[in-house]
């Protein structure tokens, strides 16, 4: 048998290309619209980038504030397209295609390098997941930053005072409020846009332009989208007379288009693999469009479609890039607490407030995790 580097070289990196070229391009979308990083790290340092320099050009008011801000969101929409055309390319050229079914995945023996390897990856883990957390844990529990923690120095006083915050209250109510109800519109939105996106015979060009559409908001550098919500929304709507600006109407609006595509994507996995056998049956028995959605398609794709509101739920729930450009006073959201505090000088208020957040996530996936036993095997995306 060829030696495991040689079929790592040759056919599994080949096979792996157009998975690791759109890991690639959302990572590099990602960094490049990614916010609160580069405002907590880069701007004490004097590191500008351009989504900090979008939000200082939106701080500083003043009437060419708006075009100076469009035009720099369009430079990042348009580096973001040319990454993500990158990948189109490079996914369009290289042929990975499997024959035959899928087959348990293969061991691949280490030998001597098993164990540094294993090391590694524990010190990678430990490196980007546990020690972020612990200093956050320890900066939340000492009395003044900078000191060292120890029974002399530790105090809960710090979470105890930013849980009186009336501004932290309300961060809690709007983000529970702006990510349930994203989450919950998006669900129901999702099942019956699926169901018209799969099948035979709906994979025209129209089916094919609504997807891209559907998946730029989520591409797509979130300050961009911030910035073009600003622009549609900153005038009343027409007929309605409504302006949007300045509320939390703007921010869920973001949010429906930003996470749609998360909320899409599971739905449209369970109606690709309903039997269309049901649907024809039922048709056959008289059964209208909206009938076979709401008595035959809806039921089975509620629980991929669920998982699917989970996920815009735990991502909406600590959003800060967008959030960021679109609050205003009474309408913060988590991130946007988290950020102000660690901003004002109060880092140990800050890492309070960040680990209640991880605190509730981390008891909303295992309350999901709980509920997911009782559903089928890939419902829950880490369930498996």
């Amino acid at each position: 048998s060829p030696p495991p580097g040689r079929v790592l070289r040759t056919i599994v990196l080949p096979l792996s290309l157009p998975g690791l070229a759109a890991g690639l391009a959302l990572s590099f979308v990602a960094a490049l619209g990614n916010f609160g990083v580069p405002a907590l790290l880069g701007i004490p340092a004097g590191i500008p980038v351009l989504p900090t320099l979008i939000y200082r050009r939106l701080a500083g008011f003043g009437p060419s504030v708006l075009p100076e801000v469009a035009v720099l969101a369009v430079l990042i929409g348009a580096i973001a397209c040319v990454g993500i055309a990158a990948q189109m390319v490079l996914q369009a050229r290289v042929d990975a295609r499997v024959i035959g079914g899928s087959a348990p995945a293969a061991v691949l023996r280490l030998g001597r390098a098993r164990r540094p390897l294993e090391i590694l990856c524990w010190a990678v883990v430990a490196l980007i997941l546990a020690a972020p957390l612990a200093a956050l844990a320890s900066t939340s529990l000492i009395r003044v930053y900078g000191l060292p923690l120890g029974p002399e120095t530790a105090t809960l006083a710090h979470y105890a005072t930013v849980l009186g915050l009336d501004q932290v209250g309300r961060a809690f109510t709007n983000s529970f409020v702006l990510s349930g109800a994203a989450a919950l519109l998006l669900v129901l939105l999702a099942i019956p846009l699926a169901h018209a996106m799969a099948g035979p015979g709906k994979g025209g060009r129209l089916v094919r332009a609504v997807g891209v559409l559907i998946e730029l908001p989520h591409a797509v550098p979130g300050v961009v989208l911030a910035i073009g919500c600003i622009l549609v929304f900153l005038k009343p709507l027409p007929l309605l007379s409504v302006s949007l600006y300045g509320t939390l109407g703007i921010i869920l609006a973001a949010y429906l288009a930003r996470f749609l595509s998360l909320a899409l994507r599971p739905a449209q996995a369970a109606c690709a693999a309903l039997d269309p056998a049901m649907e024809e049956a039922a048709r056959a028995c008289g059964a209208g469009p909206l009938r076979r959605l709401r008595t035959i398609v809806a039921p089975l794709v509620a629980p991929a479609a669920a998982a699917g509101g989970v996920l815009v739920f735990l991502t909406a729930f600590n959003e800060l890039t967008v959030s960021i450009l679109l609050w205003s006073q009474g309408r913060e959201t988590l991130g946007v607490v988290v950020y102000a505090l660690e901003e004002g000088g109060s880092p140990t208020l800050a890492a309070a407030l960040s680990v209640v957040t991880i605190a509730v996530v981390v008891a909303v996936l295992l309350a999901v995790g709980w509920l997911g036993r009782r559903l089928p095997a890939g419902i829950i995306p880490w369930r498996g």
